[in-house]
């Protein structure tokens, strides 16, 4: 197989090929392109503008007025948010991390470590934080959020407006786990339970190894990170969980803010979704339409979602 056909399978998973960023295998959307563009040339649903070799650009430019930046999960891309930029009015650029070994950072080394990861994007987002923004990270990207926002401070940058961590428990809370070293057969079960990985790529034995590669390296990453002890921060923290996501709610009735009201001085907020780990594919709008809303209460979703957009 090679490689351009192996990561065409890929993009059944989570981690989608560069020409297929779809990045869920719960997306409606289709390969092609829509057709529709931002402000800024940047075309909704199709390749997005690559800003630097971690951030991707889905939607907006230089007349929006707020970004939003969001980190995937373990084994996730960019192309994972593809679908938000149907969603999002031309007010909302936005930027996705794209972490190395996967969609078109295919061939390069992933990280070692958290601190490495959090680095080498508090090196690059800089630039991008002269306007007003807020951080959105889902499961691993929540981790990595919260690390990038203290990072951020430390090298006197704006704080995020907002800051959103989604599907995991609060640092120093979260189970640290020992997923990544499981056998393959272990690891794929987990990704099944998940439900954000295709069946399809987990029954194929090559198109499987080269996903459980990226997955295993991710949570390898964020299993063995220990967060440091740090200073609570000051911006508002958004849980957003679902309703059957063991990764929030580890006991029954256990309140899901348990560990992140800790961990700033400003408000914690928890919306809960029907929905298991990925809840935020199937209910994509909802999620979008509350992410605007606690950015800016005037700002909301687009009246007629464009192919690719539920």
């Amino acid at each position: 197989m090679t490689r351009r056909s192996a990561a065409d399978g890929a993009a059944k998973t989570p981690s989608a090929r560069p020409n297929d960023p779809s990045g869920s295998s719960g997306s409606s959307g289709s390969n092609g392109p829509s057709g529709s563009s931002g402000p800024s040339g940047t075309h909704r649903g199709r390749a997005p503008h690559v800003l630097n070799p971690w951030i991707r650009r889905w939607s907006g430019g230089g007349d929006a007025r707020i970004r939003l930046i969001c980190l995937p999960h373990a084994g996730g891309g960019a192309g994972f948010y593809r679908p938000w930029a149907a969603l999002l009015p031309d007010e909302v650029e936005l930027l996705a991390v794209q972490y190395p070994g996967r969609e078109d950072r295919f061939d390069d080394p992933p990280t070692d470590s958290m601190d490495e990861l959090v680095t080498a994007l508090a090196d690059v987002l800089p630039p991008l934080l002269g306007r007003p923004y807020a951080l959105f990270g889902h499961s691993m990207g929540s981790a990595v959020a919260w690390e990038l926002v203290h990072e951020l401070a430390a090298r006197g940058a704006p704080p995020p407006r907002r800051l959103f961590v989604s599907g995991r428990a609060a640092p120093g809370t979260a189970a640290s786990g020992t997923v990544h070293r499981r056998g393959d057969e272990e690891l794929c079960a987990a990704l099944r339970r998940m439900g954000g990985t295709s069946a399809d790529v987990l029954d194929d034995p090559e198109l499987r190894s080269m996903v459980l590669d990226v997955v295993r390296n991710d949570f390898r990453l964020v299993e063995t990170h220990r967060p440091a002890v740090r200073p609570p921060l000051d911006c508002p923290v958004h849980l957003l969980t679902g309703s059957e996501d063991p990764g929030t709610s580890q006991r029954p009735g256990r309140d899901r803010t348990a560990g992140w009201a800790d961990l700033t001085t400003a408000p914690v907020e928890v919306r809960t979704f029907p929905g298991g780990h990925f809840y935020l594919t199937s209910r994509r709008r909802e999620v979008v339409a509350t992410v605007l809303r606690r950015m800016d209460p005037s700002l909301s979703p687009v009246g007629h979602a464009r192919p690719g957009a539920r």
